[in-house]
């Protein structure tokens, strides 16, 4: 019989709220965290608006000796990992050695350490060499983020990071339901964190002409997923991260539950680095693929977490993908787009999707979708404008497409 996989854990480090009740307060409430980017002069470029977290200490979770050697991806997760380990009721220093090498860790992250490496290079390249890190190798490499959880917590089973561009963070929850499936490990740290508002990160998606650059002047209104005026995506930050169990193994030790993971899909069209394939085939087909290792029928699903990146291409084809996974149930299915609130916060979109998926799991309430002021005729399904809906879900499935032609998706159910 195959082993069932649950969520007792979350911690969250968004650009709308700092810990996961804030963060969920804002979610519903619609309220924005796109703002004016504070972190350098950016009054240069044609973009000058993020998800950024301002407000985030990042002192509290990194000395400031170390502070110099670390990306800021690393206060971040951490930050995220401490509150799911405290939501889950998880005390690493009260455990054994035994006991910690049952625990493993699987992140996602798009950029990983990026903020960093491109700060070493600054430095370098600015004739001040000898203020480089010493550890600007292991730090610079993206699976160091899964060793930094795992050497601050002392977890010593497998320390994994994923990184497959916007899709990371729901592929790290994957790989992480696999192995608990499959009876590797009965508990895991798993979610995704990135941290990419940089110089050279905002030029180069300017350059891709991706980015919205009418709403400096509004922030919170900049992304708008599914509207037809919308300009591209806004670039944003932050860490999701859960505990995720074997379900079994949860119930004895009496951990609340906030929903199981019931499948997982995940495709490549192998089609183009940046641009999606009109069909929406791939996309459906990773739907479907987490539908049925579920054994759950299109119909019995009551809400989509879309990838709704505010971008022309995405938004089309993501409908036209949902059109095709859920048939006539489509357009009775409710669903919302996170990033209308927070931006795009590249691999690590997927754990703050399935972070806003659970807690409308738990109260009851469908997010809302925010700016979609004027209705796109090709994005025509129900996106909860506006303002939250009560909802009942019992079944849910959270979505995402990356660079690169990959789609992955996650089904959740609700355990009563």
């Amino acid at each position: 019989m195959r082993r069932r996989v649950v969520i007792t854990g979350i911690g969250a480090i968004s650009p709308n709220g700092i810990g996961r009740e804030r963060f969920w307060e804002a979610t519903r409430k619609g309220v924005s965290g796109v703002r004016r980017i504070t972190r350098f002069d950016a009054s240069p470029f044609s973009v000058q608006i993020a998800g950024e977290i301002p407000d985030f200490r990042e002192q509290d979770w990194v000395a400031p000796k170390d502070r110099p050697h670390v990306s800021r991806a690393v206060p971040l997760v951490v930050a995220a990992t401490q509150e799911a380990l405290d939501d889950a009721g998880i005390e690493p220093v009260r455990m054994n050695r035994e006991q910690l090498s049952g625990i493993g860790v699987m992140l996602g992250s798009g950029g990983g350490a990026q903020e960093f490496t491109e700060e070493q290079y600054r430095l370098y390249y600015s004739g001040l060499h000898k203020q480089c890190s010493v550890y600007v190798i292991p730090s610079s490499t993206a699976g160091t983020l899964a060793s930094e959880v795992s050497m601050r917590f002392g977890f010593r089973g497998l320390s994994h990071l994923i990184s497959t561009g916007c899709t990371s963070s729901t592929d790290a929850l994957g790989y992480a339901y696999r192995t608990i499936q499959s009876g590797v490990l009965d508990t895991m740290v798993a979610g995704g964190v990135d941290a990419p508002i940089t110089l050279l990160v905002l030029r180069g998606f300017i350059l891709m002409r991706i980015l919205s650059s009418k709403w400096n002047h509004a922030p919170e209104r900049a992304s708008r997923p599914f509207s037809r005026d919308r300009d591209g995506f806004v670039l944003g930050e932050g860490s999701w991260v859960f505990l995720v169990e074997e379900m079994e193994w949860a119930r004895a030790r009496g951990a609340r539950i906030y929903g199981e993971i019931a499948g997982y899909g995940s495709t490549c069209e192998a089609y183009h680095r940046v641009r999606l394939e009109e069909c929406g085939e791939e996309p459906a087909r990773a739907i479907t693929l987490a539908l049925a290792e579920g054994g759950l029928s299109p119909e019995a699903v009551q809400y989509v977490n879309y990838h709704g990146t505010s971008t022309e291409l995405n938004d089309r084809i993501e409908t036209r993908a949902i059109k095709l996974a859920f048939g006539g149930h489509a357009g009775r299915l409710a669903g919302s787009s996170l990033k209308s609130l927070i931006g795009h916060p590249q691999g690590a979109c997927g754990a703050a999707g399935v972070t806003a998926t659970l807690l409308a799991m738990r109260d009851g309430i469908a997010p809302p979708t925010i700016n979609v002021d004027v209705p796109d005729p090709e994005c025509d399904l129900d996106y909860v404008r506006g303002q939250a809906r009560t909802l009942q879900i019992e079944y849910a499935v959270a979505n995402c497409i990356a660079f690169g032609s990959k789609n992955s998706a996650l089904l959740l159910r609700k355990v009563n």
